[in-house]
């Protein structure tokens, strides 16, 4: 099937030639005299007019034959989000392709991940494998193949893993296997692409590169996590640098280590380098720091929506987390205090519960407790002693917490089920709307997320003096989505909403 006609090739042949990094991941350039697809942002010739294809996804200029730019690196591109909140074929593609993108999910037998995954939405395999046609022009599962495979190409560009163990992080369940993908579809064995590239690894830790668009405001991002982070477990310094302990389980093994995050702004890049512990998991922890730092926003269509409210806010994210259950318990600890008393509460509970671990870096000496361990902690361990001085509603939901996701398979990460996972959060005791607006925000990278119960958002509206403040920022609030999540971020940040928006003075 030919790909549906959903981008203006003329415009994006403007922008080809201007080299922006705002288009970056928004469309793919084919070139048909060379057989290669590129970004937007490469640096060689550009090419004529007459011998551009242009396509939305990576994985439609793979399935018309074409090869990644070994130059500019097709997998370095943030990915591209396409959000409605209104067509139901849109809002089935995304959160088809936000299960494939979780590098999680790879390991799965591929023989009926389509049926799997349709049943989870909830429609039928044909239904889905239409709307995916018609909407890229590929299938899930060809979607899912070109994911893989630029995965495992950055991987042999970035790192000195072994090449069998490439092909099993990234979701090949036989060397054979990928070594077969890898060469239909790029002409190359991954170790001729190897010698061709070379490797970067450094002396201390495996190091890759991810991309992002501009703007992306990096101090107010990199402030954020430093008024909120926990001693032992994250550090922000003054290089720009966000560091963070990590634990991930995956399957019945449990992977730990750190990572450390520096901003490259002039290539629109950040530098990610991990611990050995991690190298296993390398394509998932890439997966959680996209999340945790919003790399994947498209600064464009949210500043249509919200610049005339937010004109200072352009290049603001919404911040993540790399652990959900982390995010989700920090947010039960926050409720009705302020950042400062809240993240007093979270170094104790870290204090009393976390794991030591040994890393080169003395900031970083503790993991965040597991699901599991204060899932078996009961009320009164954890306030014992006085100490940590959590009133009793939140150490219930915060069990009950820790008990959804150590138990009853409670997914707290952008691949989840929103409006499920929502509702099963307000069931937990001690847990309302805004807590679980606010862990639908950040943790699920919902980007349409409003806690129409925040007090500090009803003063930026200017309505802490309303009759019904809530009920009032809700309606004035959609003028905002599908972007309510970056409203928020930029009304906290700015301390007001520009009259234009429809908020009282």
């Amino acid at each position: 099937m030919n790909r549906p006609d959903r981008i203006d090739d003329d415009a994006c042949y403007r922008a080809l030639c201007s080299h922006d990094a705002r288009f970056d991941g928004q469309f793919f350039t084919a070139v048909t005299s060379t057989g290669i697809y590129c970004r937007p942002v490469c640096r060689v010739r550009t090419p004529r007019r007459e011998n551009c294809r242009f396509f939305e996804h990576a994985a439609q200029a793979e399935h018309a034959g074409f090869r990644p730019c070994l130059r500019c690196r097709p997998e370095l591109a943030p990915m591209e989000r396409h959000w409605s909140t209104e067509d139901a074929s849109a809002i089935l593609l995304q959160q088809a392709t936000l299960w494939l993108d979780d590098p999680q999910h790879w390991h799965d037998s591929e023989g009926n991940m389509g049926e799997r995954l349709a049943a989870r939405l909830g429609v039928s395999d044909r239904h889905l494998r239409r709307v995916f046609e018609d909407r890229i022009g590929v299938s899930p599962l060809q979607y899912l193949l070109t994911r893989k495979l630029l995965t495992a190409k950055q991987l042999l560009a970035d790192t000195d893993l072994p090449i069998t163990q490439v092909a099993l992080v990234s979701g090949f369940g036989s060397v054979r296997r990928f070594n077969a993908a890898f060469f239909e579809h790029y002409r190359l064995n991954p170790t001729q692409l190897r010698r061709q590239i070379g490797t970067r690894d450094s002396d201390q830790g495996t190091t890759v590169r991810l991309g992002y668009r501009p703007p992306y405001d990096v101090a107010a991002t990199l402030a954020f996590f430093r008024q909120r982070l926990i001693e032992g477990v994250a550090f922000v310094d003054e290089q720009q640098r966000f560091g963070q302990t990590l634990r991930m389980d995956i399957g019945e093994r449990s992977h730990r280590g750190w990572l450390i995050a520096e901003f490259d702004e002039t290539r629109c890049q950040l530098v990610l380098r991990v611990s050995d512990e991690l190298r296993e998991v390398l394509p998932q922890v890439i997966h959680r720091l996209r999340a945790a730092l919003d790399l994947d926003a498209d600064p464009g269509a949210i500043n249509a929506v919200l610049h005339g409210a937010f004109p200072a806010g352009d290049g603001l994210r919404v911040p993540g987390a790399l652990d959900g259950f982390e995010l989700a318990v920090r947010a039960v600890l926050g409720q009705q205090i302020t950042v400062a008393a809240a993240r007093t509460l979270a170094q104790r509970l870290v204090n009393r519960f976390g794991e030591p671990i040994d890393t080169p870096f003395a900031a970083l000496t503790r993991l965040f407790p597991a699901p599991a361990v204060l899932a078996q902690a009961g009320g009164d361990a954890l306030g014992e002693l006085g100490e940590l001085g959590i009133v009793k509603q939140r150490q219930a939901a915060i069990v009950a917490l820790a008990r959804g996701v150590a138990e009853q398979g409670l997914v707290l990460n952008g691949s989840a089920d929103v409006p499920a996972t929502i509702a099963a959060l307000k069931a937990l005791p001690g847990i309302g709307d805004w807590t679980a607006q606010y862990i639908a925000m950040r943790a699920l990278r919902w980007p349409d997320a409003f806690p129409a119960g925040d007090v500090a958002l009803h003063k930026a509206m200017g309505l802490q003096e309303a009759r019904h403040p809530a009920r009032e920022a809700e309606a004035a609030s959609l003028a905002w989505k599908p972007w309510r999540s970056y409203a928020v971020l930029r009304a906290w940040s700015a301390g007001h909403v520009a009259p234009q928006t429809g908020a009282t003075a």
